[in-house]
């Protein structure tokens, strides 16, 4: 398996150019890795709703738990 500071070495051969296109990529798969994240948890939010195990609450009850 390739180490984090061999692929940063790596990057360092490509031109600027590259090095951009390289990063913009993967921004990308980050952003669309994040976004199937969200669903599985949005999905298993739903599924823990429906089964009773999550109820609705107000913003000042979400705004409580969080602060105490």
């Amino acid at each position: 398996m390739i180490t984090y500071n061999e692929v940063l070495e790596s990057v360092d051969n490509f031109s600027t150019f590259e090095q951009l296109e390289i990063a913009e990529i993967i921004r990308k798969r980050a952003i669309e890795e994040r976004r199937k994240e969200l669903k599985k948890e949005i999905l298993q939010a739903r599924k823990e709703f429906k089964s009773g195990k999550l109820k609705p609450k107000t913003v000042d009850e979400i705004i409580e738990e969080l602060f105490h």
